[in-house]
C-alpha cells in the first residue's frame, strides 16, 4: 500500500501534464492543417518535454487501472493518444498528396507537356522526356 499513496499524490500534477500535452496536440493540429511548418517545429520541443514529465510522474499500469484517483488522466492520455493519431494521420495525407505531386512529374509520357517557370520566372513549356537543361 505504500507504493501506491505517493503514485496517488503525483495524480493531479500529472492530469494538469497531460491536459496540457492535450492542448498541444491540438494546436499541432491547427498549424499542420494550416501548413504552418514553423509553428509545429516550435510545438515539438514542448510537447516532448510534457511527455517526459508525464512519464515520469505515471504510476505502473495496474496502479493506473485500478486506482480511482488515476482515472482522469488515464482518459486525458487516451484522448491524447487519439489526438497524436488524427495529427499522424493528417501528416501522412500531406505526404501522400506531395508524393503524388512529384509522380505526376515524373511521368513518362512522350505526348504530354507541362508548364514550368524557367530561371527568368517566364513559363516555358517542354515535353517531359526532355531533360530540365534541354527546356
Amino acid at each position: 500500500m505504500t507504493e501506491i499513496l505517493p503514485a496517488t499524490s503525483n495524480a493531479p500534477k500529472a492530469q494538469q501534464i497531460a491536459s496540457q500535452l492535450a492542448q498541444i496536440l491540438e494546436l499541432e493540429f491547427q498549424a499542420l492543417r494550416k501548413q504552418e511548418l514553423d509553428h509545429f517545429e516550435q510545438l515539438q520541443p514542448v510537447k516532448a518535454e510534457l511527455l517526459s514529465s508525464v512519464s515520469s510522474l505515471a504510476p505502473a499500469t495496474d496502479v493506473l487501472q485500478s486506482h480511482p484517483d488515476w482515472q482522469e488522466f488515464r482518459a486525458t492520455m487516451i484522448d491524447c493518444r487519439d489526438l497524436h493519431r488524427r495529427n499522424q494521420v493528417l501528416i501522412e495525407r500531406q505526404l501522400e498528396a506531395i508524393r503524388g505531386a512529384l509522380q505526376s512529374l515524373r511521368i513518362q509520357d512522350p505526348t504530354s507537356s507541362i508548364e514550368v517557370y524557367d530561371r527568368l520566372g517566364h513559363i516555358a513549356r517542354f515535353s517531359r522526356n526532355q531533360g530540365y537543361n534541354d527546356a
